[in-house]
């Protein structure tokens, strides 16, 4: 039976690859983008397959509205991919306040509106899929990213308890946390704080770390995507290539070992 998506960020990058995919097969899809003219060859080669709606996920009535629309117009959403989202580059100290309310409105805002409304919906229909595009920076960080790996934690906080609180419902909760690949995410769809000179040297060296070889080819992800869509008991969390993996390991091993150092002074911090 052909399933019914809600893609938000479905005019590029991964929402369009995974958009197309799902099409292909014969699902149907709920495409928003901001400016729906970037959705026209979607609709131009899948037809009534495709709904494309305008939206702009920062608007909370504007997302509620929109998931009322799509809800009415296939008549159920079995899955909702939460993808709009963008990187905000820079260090912290750099970071102006429009830009770190801009950054944590697009992703982690305009994430929990979408979510919020669905689950009336999935409630409703005692089934659904809700699979928030995370990154496995909302797992470790790495430097001139603070407010994008701060955004990114955060929508891994409310997701990992939304999970315990929906699971009864029938409803099923999926972070997929890419490490870096090869769409427009650092380049037109990011934006760049104003220098402060004593920072270049961390930059000069984040950018030279930013080799080529390091960025996992898009395309590639489609298939795991459907493996996660089609799974009966999707995991609460599913990275995605070579890289995510081994730097996570090394991170939290080194987290547990920081615990341990640290265990008798935290105990007795208890009291009695």
């Amino acid at each position: 039976m052909a399933k019914v998506f809600l893609i938000t960020g479905a005019s590029r990058g991964f929402g369009k690859i995974w958009a197309e995919k799902f099409l292909k097969r014969g699902d149907k899809v709920v495409a928003t983008a901001r400016n729906t003219n970037d959705l026209k060859d979607l609709v131009d080669q899948y037809g009534e397959n495709v709904f494309p709606l305008q939206l702009d996920v920062t608007d909370r009535n504007a997302a509620f509205e929109t998931v009322k629309k799509a809800n009415e117009h296939f008549g159920r959403i079995d899955i909702l991919i939460n993808n709009a989202g963008y990187g905000l580059f820079g260090a912290v100290e750099e970071t102006t306040e429009e830009q770190a309310r801009g950054q944590m409105e697009t992703n982690f805002f305009g994430t929990l509106w979408m979510t919020q409304a669905v689950l009336p919906i999935m409630r409703a229909q005692k089934s659904g899929h809700i699979i928030q595009v995370s990154s496995y920076l909302g797992l470790i960080t790495l430097p001139i990213l603070g407010l994008y790996n701060a955004s990114k934690f955060a929508v891994e906080g409310f997701s990992e308890t939304l999970a315990t609180e929906v699971s009864g419902f029938g409803i099923k909760i999926s972070l997929v946390e890419p490490n870096g690949f090869a769409t427009d995410w650092s380049g037109a769809s990011a934006v760049q704080t104003e220098s402060i000179d004593v920072y270049n040297p961390i930059k000069e060296a984040f950018m030279a770390s930013a080799t080529p070889d390091i960025f996992g080819d898009p395309e590639a992800t489609a298939d795991a995507i459907v493996k996660l869509v089609d799974a009966e008991n999707p995991p609460l969390r599913l990275l995605l290539g070579k890289m995510a993996y081994p730097s996570v390991k090394k991170v939290y091993e080194e987290r547990l070992a920081g615990f341990e150092e640290w265990k008798e002074v935290s105990e007795a911090a208890h009291g009695k």
